[in-house]
């Protein structure tokens, strides 16, 4: 019979039974093969042992070049799904007695073997980031290899758990930030980039700037979505005066007006878990309660798809409701520096906005939504398209993507839910008075210019 000091002297040394088969030592005599790794990870019931697999699985992943990880994503989509004669005896079990039992059999049968694994590799230290980057080496890979979707669908399936926003947590981030999160939104900023620290703290230090971000608890240092503020005495109509180091700052008690001049998703590996919507929201209302003036709730949103959209347009002939003339002067977006030349500045600015309200309004994509993302984003979430403003990101990017066009989408608490389920339910776009007026002017300026006179 072993003895306690046996048993103590085993453990000071590392026998790897005491541990279910698997120490350091023995760790580093496992193959580096990751799918291998993977199939001892799942046959192990030991924590420990567990727990150095899976360390030994994100760190073998992460050194891997691309085609060793494209191996291990292939042989997870083929290899690691559920076992099909399992499903079967548990389908069979459901149809003679479908009860409860049988229900919750064949909800485990049917579960790939993938999603296990996962759960298992999140054990490690860092384990919840380390799928998060993997999940984002797998999404570079997908539009060239579909059959890796399922793995995708799997990732997706545990994130929007894992990543639910009940166990987020909204927090303000200020110049006091530490560093290490200051530098994340420098890198991460996908909207308006930011050019350095002293940019940076012209958007984190005035009285009139707000920034917050969602947090989980596994990811302390890692903003997982972040919302910059502006607080205004009126709604803006160009990022340039939003932004401008000469602006004069905005007294807390004339701020009547909430900006969210950019929303920036920090982690491309949790692509589809919806909670920048709730981070909108959590942000209102939070905003109510510090500041009790405030009365108007607005982005200063960019088009992302309008200028290729309208080329788009140009080039088939398809937008039926300009004239000849008015197509002819949509060609001053082709000639260089056009946003420069005044003459040209106020000779396509009505024609601009009538395209790009009716791309806002009328262009659709195969669902029947909006074609532009953006659109799509703030109208699920309950917002009415505000206002359309012409050359207000004048920026290399802001012309490039809609030729400075740029939107305010209004979140006006008591109609949110009301505006949400009209472009859920029917598909409806929730818009101003002001904007579907310019869209009426234009078609019947176009009807009358294509009548016979009398």
């Amino acid at each position: 019979m072993t003895t306690t000091k046996e048993r103590l002297l085993r453990l000071v040394a590392g026998d790897w039974k005491i541990f279910g088969g698997l120490t350091h030592d023995a760790g580093r005599d496992l193959p580096d093969d990751l799918v291998t790794i993977a199939r001892f990870l799942l046959s192990r019931r030991g924590e420990a042992s567990g727990t150095l697999l899976a360390q030994r699985l994100l760190d073998k992943f992460e050194a891997a070049p691309a085609a060793a990880r494209l191996a291990f994503f292939t042989e997870l989509a083929r290899g690691f799904g559920a076992d099909p004669e399992r499903v079967a005896a548990a389908i069979a079990r459901y149809t003679s007695a479908a009860d409860s039992k049988a229900e919750q059999g064949l909800h485990k049968a049917s579960e790939p073997r993938r999603q296990e694994l996962f759960r298992r590799v999140n054990y490690s230290r860092g384990g919840t980031y380390g799928l998060i980057k993997m999940r984002e080496s797998l999404q570079g890979m997908l539009a060239g290899h579909p059959e890796l979707a399922p793995v995708d669908t799997d990732f997706a399936h545990l994130f929007a758990s894992w990543f639910n926003p009940g166990f987020l947590e909204v927090q303000p981030i200020s110049w006091g930030t530490p560093a290490n999160v200051l530098e994340k939104l420098i890198r991460y900023e996908a909207v308006h980039a930011i050019a350095g620290w002293d940019d940076l703290r012209s958007r984190l230090d005035p009285q009139d700037r707000r920034c917050l971000a969602f947090f989980h608890p596994r990811l302390p240092d890692e903003p997982l979505i972040f919302v910059e503020v502006a607080l205004s005495d009126g709604v803006p109509s160009s990022i340039q005066t939003l932004l401008d180091d000469d602006r004069v700052e905005v007294p807390l008690e004339d701020a009547t007006t909430a900006v969210f001049y950019s929303i920036s998703n920090t982690q491309r590996g949790l692509a589809g878990v919806p909670f920048g919507s709730f981070l909108l929201k959590r942000v209102i209302d939070q905003l109510r309660r510090e500041l009790t003036d405030l009365t108007t709730y607005v982005t200063l949103s960019p088009v992302p798809g309008f200028a290729r959209w309208l080329r788009q347009a140009r080039e088939s002939n398809q937008i039926d409701f300009l004239s000849d003339s008015q197509r002819q002067t949509l060609d001053i977006l082709d000639a260089p520096g056009w946003q420069a030349d005044a003459a040209r500045v106020d000779q396509v600015r009505d024609v601009l906005l009538d395209c790009a309200t009716f791309y806002l309004l009328l262009a659709r994509n195969d669902r029947d939504r909006p074609v532009d993302p953006v659109a799509r984003f703030h109208l699920r979430n309950g917002a009415e398209l505000h206002r359309v403003h012409f050359l207000a990101d004048v920026s290399e990017k802001g012309l490039r993507q809609s030729f400075g066009v740029m939107v305010n989408y209004r979140y006006e608490p008591d109609e949110i839910e009301r505006n949400h389920e009209a472009f859920v339910e029917r598909h409806e776009v929730v818009a101003s008075r002001a904007v579907k007026g310019r869209l009426t002017k234009a078609m019947k300026a176009q009807f009358a210019e294509a009548s016979p006179s009398r």
